[in-house]
């Protein structure tokens, strides 16, 4: 692949998640806006989590059955549709229900994650899919700084507005730079949706990867949408711009993915993903410190966003090696599962900061990384003694 298109496909899937992400900064405007708590704002951010679960459920499937080109595009100006009724929502439900249809059409995300790794040759293939997902770990720390800042000029709106603009501007790129490109695996629709199941029953890998995603996202979930509740409070006191700022910290995910997706391809994801797992777990001895403690605070965001992006590319890598003809369908049990764990994280993040402040939030991160790392090393034992003695792990 050259590496403008790589570099185009790392811009699409990028703006694309941002989609979903643009309103964790923003919950607290959004709260005085429409005179509602901050709980209840919260549940803005598992609007978008489950919009987008759904689109992965229901849309990600069709990567395997339809020309993609045309698909990538179509969803691409879909998604700008529904961003555009979220800058004009007149009340709070309008724009919960706009959040949904955005972030199920931003799911077009994860069409693009699998098509990355088609067109990529066998022996880059972790390198080209790290290379996108790092645009896409950039999407989401842009969606966070841009979002604050644009807010602060012209209210929360205006972000939602332009980044209508911007996914048409994305879809006439992919139109005019993408081949095209016909299914993989032609079948009727019901048929991709069932055989997502077979191939779950089929894939033991695959099982393990997906439990370890709903436990990942849950974590990383949780983490960004109680930030907003703390940095807004004492003893921070921040607006929505200097918030928004705080994902400049996460930049370190977006650094490891090409370094994760090389280890992968030299077949050494098995103990970089044990590595990621347990910076997770450590991340939240950091963040609880990081109540009064802005250094800690920081240290903790770059240490659990390395930690869950280095997983994420391990696990990715891992999965596409499955079943070449499916990787959509794939890409969809995986990341119905990751994005589950998002839903979750969310709804827990609220509750959690709701009823006990924010060392409710890190016991429970850190009770989550912990059964993360049990699970990853329980299952890989298991998966040990099935394997014939000194074959390694992909």
């Amino acid at each position: 692949m050259s590496r403008a298109l790589v570099f185009l496909l790392a811009v699409a899937v990028g703006a694309a998640v941002a989609n979903i992400y643009y309103v964790q900064p923003l919950l607290n405007v959004i709260a005085r806006e429409f005179d509602v708590t901050t709980t209840t704002s919260g549940l803005l951010v598992t609007c978008s989590q489950a919009g987008y679960l759904a689109g992965l459920a229901l849309l990600v499937p069709l990567g395997d059955l339809r020309e993609r080109r045309r698909l990538v595009t179509t969803l691409l100006a879909g998604a700008a549709a529904a961003l555009a009724a979220c800058a004009a929502a007149p009340s709070f439900a309008v724009l919960a229900v706009a959040l949904v249809a955005a972030g199920a059409l931003s799911a077009v995300a994860q069409i693009i994650v699998p098509l990355a790794a088609t067109l990529a040759d066998e022996h880059e293939r972790g390198q080209v899919v790290g290379s996108v997902m790092s645009g896409l770990l950039v999407g989401i720390l842009a969606a966070r700084i841009v979002s604050g800042a644009v807010t602060e000029l012209g209210g929360f709106r205006l972000i939602f507005a332009l980044a209508a603009v911007l996914m048409i501007v994305i879809a006439i790129l992919l139109r005019r730079a993408l081949p095209p490109l016909p299914p993989a695996e032609p079948m009727a629709y019901g048929g991709a949706l069932r055989s997502v199941f077979a191939l779950i029953a089929a894939e033991p890998v695959l099982r393990q990867r997906m439990a370890l995603a709903v436990l990942q996202m849950a974590n990383f979930t949780l983490l960004w949408t109680a930030l907003a509740f703390l940095l807004g409070g004492a003893p921070y006191h921040y607006g929505e711009a200097l918030i928004g700022l705080f994902g400049l910290a996460g930049v370190a995910g977006a650094l490891i993915a090409p370094v994760a997706g090389r280890l992968a391809d030299r077949g050494r994801g098995g103990p970089a993903l044990t590595f990621f797992l347990a910076a997770i777990l450590a991340s939240w001895g950091l963040l609880a410190a990081g109540e009064t403690s802005l250094a800690a605070l920081i240290a903790g965001i770059v240490l659990l966003d390395l930690g869950t992006q280095g997983a994420q590319i391990s696990n990715q890598s891992t999965i596409y090696a499955l079943a070449p003809a499916a990787r959509s369908r794939i890409t969809t049990a995986y990341m119905v599962s990751l994005f589950f764990g998002g839903v979750l994280g969310s709804l827990l993040a609220a509750l959690a900061y709701d009823a006990a402040g924010w060392p409710a939030v890190c016991a429970l991160g850190a009770a989550i990384g912990a059964l993360a790392l049990v699970v990853w090393g329980v299952t890989e034992r298991r998966a040990g003694r099935r394997r014939a003695p000194g074959r390694g792990v992909a």
